[in-house]
């Protein structure tokens, strides 16, 4: 049986550990769906690709109030559709063809297949092309990522759906969808499809959208989606046909009775899960926790000396920039073993590309409640901005949370126009100990730019000082 020195399992951001620092290292790298993992070609990248074109599709729809009369002629869906895949395809096919047969890999060996492991650091994998190989290694980095929950409605099956793995690729743009789930991937694709000019209803067991974010955020988001979409609240889909004319009927319970629906395409968007069932992680002896999530330590190491795992497989951020951090961590460790470093997870932003944008970091106002910290917040709206008169934002806000006794900043979050981007001032404060009074004091803030949204909010905060 052929050992390896190292075994990465996932080509997402495990794949960027292997480089030339392990060319003395015997490794092996399985992929068992598409080279580059989620983010590359099912997630962030082309998602946001399709949310900028978007963005640009919904500008006529607010023109006016500028004074500029605007008129969307036409949204060329397989246009808009190849332009994304036309740039990702070739990276993942390029990323696939360097790992297969780049003379700076002769070290390493590229398995495309299913690994599980079959014995105590020894994985099988089932090969696409039908054959089978079995190896064992030395260390090996577990970073196989999540996928589409698909719940257990009938019907589902028979009738045909679509998830964010497949919705990217219609050949053409539906006149009315479904979206069956409340969270971020079921806001971008509303946004993605409803700004394309096509008839949205967005279909959630709980009383509010977005419930996971601070609940000021979550209504607002929540109120203006209701104006947006043909949004059901409180309704849980019960079954789901497929019609004689192609169109699938949609059959909802709420407290009020029974809703039907008839859409053209259907979306499930409930959520991910790790994909640590795929593995057998039994035979080895890794530990997973209730959700199936691999249990790791500080470092990303399992239970199992030699076996890291990290990304949306361990951890329940499911963010490609924790699991590149992550990613870089244990690469570190692999090299270091006499000198591990620690995971830092204090401070994970986050941000729905949805209309309008979310942005959020730390902790929401409950949680902070509920650890019983002494806290104060302050709330600045956009249209109290100069650049906020600029865009007639007249529902956007940012919300900033401190602690009263120290002054460091707890939590902060954002719904608006370019919310990613202007909460990360507050990421680079919260990370480096930055307190609220020096933040807002201590430097300049160029004027009337967007962050003023930021410095507004600290300078409310009552705190000493």
């Amino acid at each position: 049986m052929t050992n390896y020195d190292l075994v990465v399992i996932g080509t997402g951001s495990g794949n960027t550990i292997v480089n030339r620092r392990f060319a003395d290292r015997k490794v092996a790298i399985v992929e068992r769906g598409t080279f580059g993992g989620t983010c590359l070609n099912f997630g962030c990248i082309p998602t946001k690709m399709f949310v900028h074109a978007a963005d640009v599709a919904a500008t006529p729809s607010v023109s006016s109030r500028y004074g500029v009369d605007e008129q969307l002629l036409d949204v060329r869906w397989t246009d808009v559709r190849d332009r994304i895949f036309g740039r990702i395809d070739p990276i993942s096919a390029g990323g696939s063809e360097y790992r297969h047969h780049n003379a700076d890999n002769a070290n390493v060996h590229m398995y495309d297949g299913t690994g599980r492991f079959t014995g105590f650091k020894e994985l099988t994998v089932d090969n696409k092309d039908g054959s089978t190989s079995v190896f064992g290694g030395e260390q090996f980095v577990i970073a196989t990522g999540s996928r589409p929950v698909v719940p257990p409605i009938p019907g589902l099956e028979e009738t045909g759906y679509h998830t964010s793995n497949t919705i990217m690729r219609l050949d053409e743009l539906p006149r009315r969808i479904a979206i069956i789930g409340s969270g971020f991937v079921a806001a971008e694709f509303a946004h993605v499809f409803g700004a394309f000019g096509v008839e949205v209803t967005i279909v959630a067991r709980s009383a509010e959208l977005l419930r996971s974010e601070d609940a000021e955020v979550a209504a607002r988001y929540t109120e203006i989606a209701r104006q947006k979409y043909d949004v059901r609240l409180n309704h849980e889909t019960v079954h789901v046909s497929r019609q004689d004319d192609g169109t699938v009927r949609v059959t909802m319970l709420h407290p009020d009775g029974t809703d039907v629906l008839v859409v053209d395409e259907l979306l499930i968007a409930v959520g991910r899960e790790p994909s640590s069932d795929l593995l057998n992680l039994a035979a080895t002896g890794v530990d997973v926790d209730s959700s199936g999530r691999v249990v790791v330590d500080k470092y990303q190491e399992t239970n199992v000396e030699g076996i890291y795992a990290l990304g949306d497989v361990t951890n329940p951020h499911q963010l490609k920039h924790v699991a590149n951090h992550e990613a870089r961590v244990v690469k570190h460790n692999l090299l270091n073993p006499t000198d591990r470093i620690e995971s830092d997870h204090r401070f994970v932003p986050h941000a729905v590309f949805s209309s309008p944008q979310i942005a959020s970091v730390g902790l929401t106002e409950e949680q902070a409640q509920e650890r019983g910290i002494p806290y104060v917040t302050a709330i600045q709206r956009y249209a109290d901005i100069a650049y906020g008169w600029a865009m007639e934002d007249t529902t956007g806000f940012a919300k900033v949370i401190a602690d009263r006794e120290t002054g460091q900043i707890v939590g902060c979050h954002i719904i608006g126009p370019q919310a990613p981007t202007v909460i990360q001032p507050v990421i680079q404060a919260m990370s480096f100990g930055l307190d609220a009074y020096a933040m807002a004091r201590g430097q300049y803030w160029i004027h009337p730019a967007m962050p003023e949204l930021i410095e507004n909010a600290l300078l409310k905060l009552d705190l000493p000082g």
